[in-house]
């Protein structure tokens, strides 16, 4: 989960050939993936997959090229890109609070707190608190949000024009190398054909020759 077996290399390779691989338009498929590419930008944790769905049909794009790229996220980038996020986001909002790693494990712990509080007030006499959950959206996830927006924006319109010639190339090449097959597979088609045909034709001389011979044979016997 946090490492590929492939390494980020191979991962990203193959993700990049199956969306080249995609039949559809070139600009379809940068739709996709520029619907895709923002949504896993955003800090949306197990519903990527849903609003990249939603993303790319508002934008007429190809689904699966949406789906292929919320995966331009991983664990080792994604962490420089929320500090980068929440910094704009707090910025946006007029937060001032440091962004340590023990404001923000903080923020997650009494988030989680509040979670597993309400949780079993749920089957208690105990009321439900709620001041670990509210700081934590107002502190952390809409900043998050919010900050993230603007350079998710810029990366999916790079990775949109990025995509639309690199596809493009590839299914030009892809065609070419279609037509040279069908143009081999024809010709050698042909060849055979004209082999078999002069292979019958030889066979068809030869049994009138048998014939014709057969026949002088016969005449020439005596009464």
């Amino acid at each position: 989960m946090v490492y590929p077996q492939g390494g980020f290399k191979r991962a990203t390779q193959y993700v990049l050939h199956r969306m080249r691989r995609l039949p559809d338009s070139p600009h379809r498929i940068a739709r996709g993936v520029f619907a895709g590419s923002l949504v896993g930008f955003l800090p949306l944790p197990g519903m990527q997959f849903i609003a990249a769905w939603l993303a790319s049909r508002a934008v007429k794009g190809n689904l699966l090229a949406a789906l292929l790229a919320t995966f331009n996220t991983n664990p080792l980038t994604t962490p420089f890109f929320a500090v980068l996020a929440m910094t704009l986001g707090h910025w946006m909002l007029g937060i001032q609070k440091p962004l340590s790693p023990e404001y923000i494990g903080m923020a997650f712990a009494n988030a989680g707190s509040d979670l597993w509080f309400n949780f079993k007030a749920l089957f208690g006499p105990a009321h439900t608190q709620w001041d670990g959950l509210i700081q934590f959206w107002h502190e952390i996830y809409l900043p998050y949000f919010l900050g993230a927006l603007g350079p998710g924006i810029i990366l999916s319109v790079i990775f949109y024009y990025l995509t639309i010639p690199l596809v493009t190339a590839y299914q030009k090449a892809r065609d070419a190398k279609s037509k040279e097959r069908n143009e081999r597979r024809r010709k050698l088609r042909e060849t055979l054909a004209a082999a078999a045909a002069k292979l019958t034709h030889r066979g068809e001389a030869a049994h009138g020759a048998g014939q014709n011979s057969h026949g002088d044979d016969e005449g020439g016997s005596p009464p």
